[in-house]
């Protein structure tokens, strides 16, 4: 068990790495963030900004937390509830109604649009859509503000921040971590939270722990400013985003590009041939928004565990440590997933969800040739 007051490091400064470290703060714990580039500098801030991860163990807190965020933090993310997912084919229309049925014993309602009744909640839609599920639940956040919110609520509660801060190494004592070392500087620490996206793997490696991962570059795009409609999240056509508040179109989804081990230390940069893929499948989502010109593009990299599931765990060598990895949904978990990870800091175990199944002992015996056999290598496109 971790005391209150204790100096707990936590590296990385995406959303989930800031949740961890406000929710620790709060609870009266000294913490400082250690993030190589700057807050939110990869998926946190370059992501769809979706709220719904139905089949994760934190779903339930997920969904509990976002409504409230605003007043815990103190600082706007603009969640807004609700989304719907236009279907363009009878597998999507399946999956989806699926999806709805699941939920539904949940206790959270959805309903099923017909073209008409779609066009009058997002005008930007066209004729070309089999159908819509309207989830009452869910809903979408903006990345940047999200991660600033976070960040600043960390400060107001006494945490702090280093930017431009590279870890490289640890200093063990008695089978803890006592030290962490970044930019030629040792850092003293009770416990230690490694939540570094693609570099987590290469982080528990100096520690002799293999986490298997996978980074894959990912784009998004924003158009300019169209009329609001009533529904700002609307996914479909293989795209998950957004309409932001001044009524630009942020959107992404692949094909993600698989890279290298040491890829992900460089800043990712956008690619035209997938900003063009982006923009005509954005267009067939909404063809009353075709002709609206994209203004800008961005790129980011994400991380992958080989069944697509995070990895959150206390672990038991060294004893002070937990890991957390998210696997492309970090954002929309964050409230929930840095609440987990705090419970496992403090207590070593998550107080309100069962994280058996996200921890990293599922992989044990998982072959070293695992991305071969995947196909996830360098070249290939991730869908």
């Amino acid at each position: 068990m971790t005391q209150s007051g204790s100096e707990i490091a936590i590296i990385g400064g995406g959303v989930t790495s800031l949740s961890a470290a406000w929710w620790l703060a709060r609870a009266g714990h000294s913490v400082s963030v250690f993030e190589r580039f700057i807050v939110g500098w990869e998926a946190s801030g370059r992501n769809g900004g979706g709220c719904t991860h139905y089949q994760s163990p934190l779903f339930a807190e997920e969904q509990r937390l976002w409504p409230q965020m605003d007043d815990l933090l103190g600082y706007p993310t603009e969640y807004q509830r609700t989304r719907i997912v236009i279907n363009f084919t009878e597998d999507q229309e399946r999956r989806y109604r699926a999806v709805a049925e699941l939920t539904g014993k949940m206790g959270l309602t959805s309903e099923v649009l017909d073209n008409r009744q779609l066009r009058e909640i997002v005008p930007l839609a066209g004729d070309n859509a089999l159908s819509a599920q309207y989830f009452h639940f869910g809903g979408h956040a903006n990345p940047q503000r999200s991660v600033q919110a976070y960040a600043w609520a960390l400060q107001d509660h006494g945490g702090r921040i280093y930017q431009h801060s590279s870890v490289d190494g640890f200093t063990i004592t008695g089978g803890k971590i006592t030290e962490i070392h970044a930019n030629g500087r040792a850092h003293g620490c009770d416990a230690v939270v490694i939540a570094a996206g693609p570099q987590t793997a290469a982080l528990l490696g100096k520690l002799g722990i293999d986490l298997p991962l996978a980074s894959a570059r990912a784009e998004m795009i924003v158009t300019e400013a169209l009329p609001l409609m009533k529904i700002g999240g609307v996914d479909g056509n293989g795209l998950y985003g957004r309409q932001t508040l001044r009524g630009n179109l942020a959107y992404g989804g692949g094909p993600h590009e698989w890279l290298e081990d040491e890829d992900f230390l460089q800043p990712a940069r956008p690619s035209t041939p997938l900003i063009c893929n982006l923009a005509a499948r954005l267009a067939t989502l909404f063809p009353r928004a075709a002709h609206a010109r994209v203004l800008r593009s961005w790129a980011g990299i994400i991380e992958n565990t080989p069944d697509g599931r995070p990895v959150i765990d206390r672990l038991n060598s060294p004893g002070n440590l937990t890991v957390a990895t998210m696997s492309s949904v970090g954002f929309g978990l964050s409230p929930a997933s840095g609440r987990a990870i705090a419970d496992l800091v403090t207590t070593g175990v998550c107080s309100f969800a069962d994280l058996s199944k996200l921890s990293l002992a599922r992989f044990a015996t998982l072959p070293a040739d695992w991305r071969e056999k995947q196909a996830w290598q360098a070249n290939a496109a991730a869908a």
